[in-house]
């Protein structure tokens, strides 16, 4: 592969200055704030990379197994499966051992605690072993069946041996190249030869993430290439298949992964203000007496609150009456947390004061 690294020289200059002022604002952050956005940022990343493939994992379990690692407690615990277990085993050992040397070895592992039963839905599949013949012909399909279009065939199964040599050899090789782009580079790579019988796409996207952990230099996770990627999800596969496609100068590949990483740091940024600004509004009503319901509603009020609150939105989410929730409200307005909004509208709407 090639490509033209003065083409891509402004959006990696781009992308470096976003992230130091990234780092710069995590500085600013108490130790419990780090330790609340790393929680956020890592539940974001494993729900994301799962979900590009189309699998949707519940929150709580995902937040709850990372938490369990990490020593963290969480106002919402709940039993995450084996295999959600192994999917945020596999992401923290990619940043937690990022300078670790990637040997076939340490892949074989990650994709025996993605696919922990052998088996991939129903089907039964290969694990923890590059794929061969028995898994058939690896294509990337989209349609019905009998009309389906083929956008993309992985080499045989009778290459990954030598395939997989090359590219672990290049991972921990010492190429001078930017960080980023020996993430998107590596991305690329791994997920074009496409060694596995599934679980292919998260493993790139922790391979990529590897590789810029071992510049980041912290053990913590701030911002989601994955979660970016999910936004993105349909520009990320028409770029994928053009590439894959196309001739082997992967610049405009490595533009546009450059671009998805500056715009998931500018998320992560913004992401850590807020968790920066909910612990300081906790901070500032630390004194005031709150009833579990009053804690609950306002916690989801700081994190993920959509449209407009009222009494009746209120006791939906306190699961209380609406004579309860509209005394709720009021002695909030009273100790100076909420106010009435001058929204407007058929009903009452209440907003934060601060």
């Amino acid at each position: 592969m090639r490509f033209d690294a003065q083409a891509l020289a402004a959006g990696l200059a781009s992308l470096h200055e976003a992230r130091g002022r990234m780092l710069a604002g995590l500085d600013a952050l108490g130790l419990a704030s780090r330790e609340a956005a790393n929680l956020a940022c890592l539940t974001e990343d494993a729900l994301r990379t799962s979900e590009i493939e189309g699998e949707l994992l519940h929150e709580d379990a995902v937040r709850s197994s990372f938490a369990r690692r990490l020593g963290v407690e969480v106002t919402r615990h709940r039993a995450a499966p084996r295999a959600v277990d192994g999917l945020t085993e596999m992401l923290l050992d990619a940043l937690w051992k990022a300078r670790d040397p990637l040997t076939a070895e340490r892949l074989w592992s990650w994709h025996g605690a993605l696919f922990p039963t052998g088996y991939s839905g129903l089907a039964r599949i290969e694990v923890g072993c590059w794929r061969t013949a028995k898994t058939g012909t690896m294509r990337v399909v989209s349609g019905p069946h009998g009309r389906q279009k083929v956008h993309f065939e992985a080499p045989p199964a009778g290459r990954m041996a030598r395939e997989m040599r090359d590219f672990l050899a290049w991972v921990d090789g010492d190429v001078p190249l930017d960080p980023v782009v020996r993430s998107g580079l590596a991305h690329l790579w791994f997920v074009t030869v496409h060694p596995f019988a599934d679980g292919n796409g998260r493993m790139a996207r922790a391979i990529g993430d590897l590789a810029l952990a071992r510049v980041d230099g912290q053990q913590g996770r701030f911002y989601s290439v994955s979660a970016q990627i999910a936004r993105e999800r349909a520009d990320y596969y028409d770029m994928l298949e053009r590439t894959q496609r196309g001739t082997l100068d992967v610049t405009a590949w490595l533009g546009w992964y450059v671009a998805c990483v500056t715009r998931a740091v500018h998320e992560g940024l913004a992401s850590a203000r807020g968790v920066s600004e909910r612990a300081a509004f906790w901070t500032r009503h630390a004194g005031v007496p709150l009833n579990e319901r009053q804690s609950k509603v306002l916690r989801r009020l700081l994190v993920d609150f959509e449209g407009n609150l009222t009494a009746m939105k209120w006791a939906k989410l306190a699961k209380c009456s609406p004579d309860t929730a509209l005394r709720d409200l009021k002695d909030l307005i009273a100790k100076g947390i909420l106010r009435k909004s001058d929204k407007g509208g058929r009903s009452t709407t209440y907003e934060l004061r601060d």
